[in-house]
């Protein structure tokens, strides 16, 4: 067994950077960044660390094997040499799944009957038995197939980072736990900040902003599927359990407030901070868009109506532009609002200092970002209608006649 792994943190798109932050902040070495995930590497106490103090990415997985396969035996001899005995006991179970894309291999269901096979073939060579019931702790093995390049690892996380262990219920379209925390991160959320959310919805981004504030581990309310593995003792998950808890500030000046015309989902709200532990610091109210008046100091974060909350995309247009007249009345420190109107900036009436690409589960979405921008700052030119491939030209202004 080696004294460090490496690790894998999948996360959303646009979610990289904070992710990177968090993984430097709890001590992960030889950190990389690629498009929708990280790789980084830690002892058996990353790992726990890991899942309990990262907000912004959807799982952490071992990894253990990465070659090419381009036919199935070199798919089945690279799973057999790898030490499942080490991992593995004699009856654990072990469910594979997994993705390929641009593979010779392409039938996943085969590529799971293979991988399960040698995984099979090497537990009972090494565990000298001709029987694996498969009745103890399970143990998720996950593969990912791209362009014959194959990684082969164990789920550490069991279900998804973004289930925090207290939203037991959500309203139509929730924005995840992850992305939200993301989002509270770019709005520079502190430990005295005001936040205030005119479509708070379940409450999740305020919920997030508070635990961030706060410094509370998002995952101290749940149980992950390497607490049940061998190889990371329960003395391990004890010791991050503790401090973690003893690194939570409780005395912060965090307050936030959210506002929702619904009261079902107001009630949800309250109810979801209660069982976060921050509904000291939360306080939701049924209001209306038209009457909101941000203070002058408040940071909002917000995800508007659109698609599932919205019946029609009139309704999500006229909620974003009696929004953009509440706030050019009652200005603030900062909006953040992220939605997958891309004509935002027109119903809203201003456009954003930034913009970012972000996904909401698999839902294209922008973050627009409208704050005091420094004198020297551009804002972000408007969305174009059609054909955005991201690049814009610009006239030369040395070959003005």
């Amino acid at each position: 067994m080696p004294a460090k792994f490496e690790l894998i943190a999948p996360c959303f798109f646009g979610c990289e950077s904070t992710a990177k932050f968090e993984l430097t902040r709890i001590g992960a070495e030889n950190i990389r960044v690629d498009d929708g995930r990280l790789s980084f590497a830690g002892g058996a106490e990353m790992i726990a660390a890991a899942n309990l103090n990262l907000r912004t990415v959807e799982r952490v997985m071992l990894l253990l094997a990465r070659y090419r396969a381009a036919t199935f035996d070199d798919l089945f001899d690279g799973v057999y040499d790898i030490p499942w005995e080490e991992l593995l006991p004699a009856d654990a179970a072990f469910p594979v799944t997994g993705s390929s894309l641009n593979s010779q291999l392409s039938s996943v269901p085969a590529c799971q009957s293979i991988i399960k096979k040698a995984v099979v073939k090497r537990l009972m060579a090494k565990h000298h038995t001709s029987v694996l019931p498969e009745t103890g702790a399970e143990y998720k093995i996950r593969f990912m197939l791209r362009k014959d390049q194959c990684e082969i690892m164990l789920d550490t996380t069991g279900d998804g980072l973004h289930k925090r262990g207290y939203r037991r219920n959500a309203m139509e379209a929730p924005i995840r736990e992850t992305l939200a925390a993301t989002i509270a991160d770019l709005g520079r959320v502190r430990r005295d900040s005001l936040v205030e959310d005119p479509f708070c919805g379940s409450g999740t981004l305020l919920i997030e902003a508070a635990q961030k504030a706060m410094n509370i581990a998002p995952g101290l309310k749940r149980r992950f599927a390497a607490e049940r593995y061998g190889f990371v003792p329960a003395a391990i998950w004890a010791e991050q359990r503790q401090k973690a808890l003893a690194e939570a500030k409780l005395d912060v000046g965090f307050e936030a407030f959210g506002y929702d015309i619904d009261p079902a989902a107001v009630a949800l709200a309250n109810a979801n901070a209660k069982l976060a532990g921050v509904e000291k610091r939360c306080h939701f109210e049924v209001a209306d868009v038209a009457d909101f008046a941000a203070k002058q100091e408040a940071i909002v974060l917000t995800n508007p109506p659109y698609g599932e909350r919205m019946s029609t995309i009139e309704g999500a247009a006229k909620l974003a532009r009696t929004l953009g007249r509440q706030m050019e009345a009652h200005p603030c420190a900062g909006v953040y609002a992220i939605t997958a109107d891309m004509d935002f900036e027109t119903h809203y009436g201003k456009r954003a200092n930034k913009r970012r690409k972000m996904y909401n589960g698999m839902i294209p979405c922008q973050l627009y970002m409208y704050y005091s921008a420094p004198k020297l700052e551009h804002t972000a030119k408007p969305m174009p209608k059609s054909g955005f491939d991201g690049k814009r030209t610009a006239p030369n202004r040395f070959n003005k006649k």
